[in-house]
């Protein structure tokens, strides 16, 4: 039993249209009329394959395959159709459509699973619109924060607003959310996003565990005034300590050569950002992901020193929101053996590595098992349009699910 590749690319070159910019580019935001019209074309493919289709209060796409239990557990698959900004065809779209084509794989061969299957079209996994990530798979677990729905996008438009125009009850998120003990596993294929496979020169990976991420926004406030004739000495220039900021973070990151530590600064945004003005403000997004939680939350102190210090330098008040802290999480044993063992069949030669990114899994993890499968992109490129995978790797990846969804439904 394999999945049907021809049908599978066809999903991908359709979805890529969706969003387009370029040639090869994808900016499809969430809770927008784009992934809406994402989520309709994924569900008629759900719809084919013998399931049943909804979207939650959360904004997330379901799609359910009835078990012949429908009261035990389900296997969940998934991840997500929204983009970045200036993004790719791949990253999550994989997931969701490689998850779709396995299950209806499965209804063709006419398979009824005893405990029902359901994929999931996680919303706002990437986090960028309200600088909040994770946000439909958290939703289904009861995990969001306060103050979450009145996040701003750029335009202005709170997170609350933008819910409701996609059709979604806010008033209503406790019938969306799944009852303790109700997902047996979670399974989610991705593409790598890094290098490590394609440098192997192997299709296929199966992952250990995903890096920690620490997301803040930090503000920087200081004295605006006239470019021209503030003495540099008596400055409080906010973008001045900014840099240093960014350069600390970077020393911090990469003390340690071959470490897998990573720290970035995404976003500045300056205030009253004119040529002919000190900044008097900016804000800031800082990222610091590991997979060793003792060295992160060192590197954490290190960077929270560092801020004390360079604000104090320049005469600079300063604030730090923490916006995501998650520890690293480890994919289960018994489903990595699964993954190997369905690889091994298929003489893939794969290779265990870990991921640097976060995914719907790293939510999922807190209340089930879950195991992930990479998939090769060229040169470890990501969150760019050059992203890509070919339709052969990810017709292996999809071959392999199949046979890990068909081993897990034994359990």
């Amino acid at each position: 039993m394999n999945i049907n590749a021809s049908r599978l690319q066809s999903y991908f070159e359709v979805m890529s249209e969706i969003g387009k910019i370029g040639e090869t580019g994808t900016c499809r935001p969430a809770h927008t009329a784009l992934e809406k019209q994402g989520f309709e074309i994924a569900a008629s493919w759900m719809q084919a394959g013998g399931m049943t289709t909804r979207i939650d209060n959360f904004g997330n796409l379901i799609g359910r395959l009835e078990g012949k239990n429908p009261d035990l557990p389900v296997l969940m698959m998934g991840s997500h159709l929204d983009s970045q900004p200036y993004g790719g065809r791949f990253d999550g779209v994989a997931g969701v459509l490689c998850a779709i084509e396995v299950v209806r794989t499965l209804h063709e061969n006419g398979i009824v699973p005893e405990r029902s299957i359901e994929v999931i079209s996680f919303a706002d996994e990437e986090g960028w619109r309200f600088n909040k990530g994770l946000f439909g798979s958290r939703g289904i677990l009861g995990k969001l924060e306060e103050g979450e729905l009145q996040r701003k996008d750029q335009d202005g438009i709170t997170r609350e607003q933008a819910l409701k125009d996609f059709g979604c009850d806010i008033t209503k998120f406790k019938e969306s959310e799944y009852k303790p003990g109700s997902i047996f596993c979670f399974l989610e294929l991705h593409i790598e996003q890094g290098p490590v496979l394609d440098m192997a020169n192997k299709p296929i990976g199966v992952v250990s565990g995903i890096s920690g991420p620490l997301w803040w926004t930090v503000k920087l406030k200081g004295m605006a005034g006239h470019a021209g004739s503030v003495p540099m000495p008596i400055r409080k220039d906010a973008m001045v300590g900014a840099a240093e900021i960014i350069v600390a973070l970077n020393e911090i990151a990469t003390q340690v050569p071959g470490n897998p530590t990573v720290g970035t600064v995404g976003t500045l945004t300056v205030f009253p950002a004119s040529r002919n003005i000190i900044a008097e403000e900016v804000t800031m997004t800082v990222d610091l992901r590991d997979i060793d939680l003792e060295r992160r939350n060192r590197y954490e102190k290190q960077l929270r020193d560092k801020i004390e210090s360079i604000t104090k330098k320049h005469n600079l008040t300063y604030s730090i929101s923490e916006d995501t802290k998650s520890d690293p999480r480890y994919c289960a044993d018994w489903i990595k053996e699964i993954i190997h063992s369905e690889c091994q069949k298929l003489k893939l030669d794969e290779i265990e590595l870990m991921s640097g990114p976060f995914h719907d899994a790293l939510a999922l993890s807190y209340v089930c098992d879950y195991g992930m499968i990479f998939v090769r992109c060229k040169d470890g490129i990501s969150h760019n349009p050059l992203e890509y995978s070919s339709y052969e790797d990810l017709a292996l990846g999809a071959n392999v699910l199949l046979g890990t969804v068909t081993k897990v439904l034994k359990k």
